[in-house]
């Protein structure tokens, strides 16, 4: 059996000079995600024919997937819309079974459902194996974790598959196509993730609201396999300036004694490396903790701080308040780790101005680099509920950072104005130049790096300013638009 694994993506891949400087334009790091999946399957059926294609770092070979028996198609909601435009040409072009899955896939079945022949729910770990063989069977699945239409055109949905436990399954990154090729590209980090899940409840978050709340783990020497195959992956056969691997998971911190583990084992085997992690300010009150995290190589924390006001903490059920980050910020770097931060604007109490306010927040205390994004609303999470409503449109592949909201306190275009206005004043060619002074070598590497990824993110925010003026004033609030048309194939 011949089977295939695409991940959509939102920018497609192309050759670009950019790529060696400029990350998330034409070049990002592939799933992990649907890499883990191919491997399952292709340690269960070694006959079968696998291989994923991401087009975060190749063009899809179409000459080699329209002759598949099955394709998988795995979407986040900023993907979903170019998912969709694949699996509608491979339907016209090829008789190959096409399976959605993913994030987005779960949480809006219904939608999905046309574009395919199932939906798998949830993590596929388990259910992918059942579903594979009942295509091969020819029968119709009669398993937990499915969605299709049935032969009356009626919507059949068998409820969420129960969580896999057992996630000790280090991805054959050898099974994606040019992968290891690209790998040479100090742009791409190479990326391990330990654990699933988060026992927290922000409304924002699409985490909870698919796979629910609670944390299940690998193995701590399945992670530290993982971590060691990934770096050689990376390094062998390339000579990279930034030797960063970053750990994806959501909440490393929530199991304490595993997280320990974890560290403890890398500082014991002695990996050479430098790491990065995201976490929540919790982790800056841990002395224990951040010891063995700077004896381990972690050189930051990315913290999910997302707002600055605890009136936006308290709207969104974000657990955390203003002092608090301060605090953990100043402990964090107390122990010689930098600090990163992720955050959101949008909130319902934003008003003009917070890009400054941020810039300021960022530069007074020293955070080392930022991600910034609006709000975003992922259909099935407690805030898409709330404010489905004030979406200017469906158009999901606009879901990268851009507005895609009416605000409460200002325009969209205000909105992203102030996106604009805080990058530029953070990622400014003064900061760039005292970098190169302050920073060691290689966290200088990766402040330039974002010093381009960041104009090419102004230079699409500033682009975009037109589809918010006529679409926000189509709309006027209430009517549904259109998507915009798409890429061709």
């Amino acid at each position: 059996m011949k089977i295939r694994f695409i991940e959509p993506g939102n920018v497609p891949y192309k050759p670009s000079f950019k790529n060696l400087y400029v990350y998330d334009r034409f070049i990002r790091t592939p799933s992990n995600g649907l890499m883990t999946l191919a491997t399952i399957v292709q340690k269960a059926h070694p006959d079968f024919d696998i291989l994923m294609y991401s087009e975060s770092i190749s063009k899809l070979k179409w000459s080699d997937i329209l002759d598949s028996d099955v394709v998988f198609i795995s979407i986040f909601t900023f993907s979903a819309m170019r998912g969709y435009e694949l699996a509608d040409f491979i339907r016209k072009n090829s008789k190959a079974k096409i399976v959605f899955g993913g994030l987005h896939a779960t949480l809006n079945h219904a939608e999905v459902v046309p574009h395919c022949d199932f939906v798998l729910l949830g993590e596929g770990d388990e259910t992918i194996l059942k579903i594979i063989d009942s295509i091969v069977k020819n029968e119709t699945p009669d398993f937990q974790g499915v969605a299709y239409k049935d032969e009356f055109g009626k919507i059949v949905c068998t409820g969420r598959a129960p969580l896999p436990h057992n996630i000790d399954c280090i991805p054959n990154r050898e099974i994606c196509h040019n992968f290891k090729k690209m790998a040479g590209h100090n742009t791409i980090w190479p990326q391990v993730h330990a654990s699933r899940g988060c026992p927290h409840n922000c409304d924002y978050c699409s985490l909870v609201a698919a796979f629910g709340r609670g944390i299940r783990t690998r193995t701590p020497q399945n992670v530290i396999d993982d971590i060691k195959d990934a770096i050689s992956f990376f390094e062998d056969g390339h000579h990279r300036l930034a030797k960063f691997l970053w750990i994806t998971d959501d909440n490393f911190f929530a199991d304490r004694k595993w997280a320990m583990e974890v560290l403890n084992l890398m500082i014991e085997q002695k990996i050479n490396y430098r790491f990065s992690i995201q976490a929540r300010f919790e982790v800056g009150f841990d002395d224990e903790m951040l010891e063995l995290l700077k004896k381990a190589g972690f050189f930051e924390l990315a913290l999910g701080i997302e707002f600055l006001e605890d009136e936006a903490f308290q709207n969104y059920h974000k657990k955390s308040t203003y002092q608090q980050i301060l605090d953990s910020v100043k402990n964090i770097q107390k122990h010689g780790l930098n600090a990163r931060g992720l955050f959101i604007f949008g909130a319902d109490n934003h008003t003009k101005g917070i890009g400054e306010k941020l810039a300021n927040f960022v530069i007074e205390n020293d955070i080392s680099g930022v991600l910034i994004q609006s709000m975003y609303f992922v259909p099935g999470t407690p805030v898409y509920a709330s404010h489905k409503n004030e979406l200017i449109d469906e158009n999901w592949s606009r879901c990268v950072g851009k507005v895609v909201h009416y605000p409460k306190l200002m325009s969209p275009t205000e909105l992203q104005n102030e996106i604009i206005i805080a990058s530029k004043k953070i990622y400014s060619v003064k900061r760039l130049a005292k970098a190169l002074f302050t920073k060691k070598f290689d966290e200088f590497i990766l402040f330039a790096g974002e010093f381009f990824w960041q104009q090419s993110v102004r230079n699409r925010l500033k682009k975009d300013m037109q589809y918010l003026r006529t679409h926000a004033k189509a709309n006027l609030r209430q009517e549904s638009f259109a998507p915009m048309k798409k890429d061709g194939i």
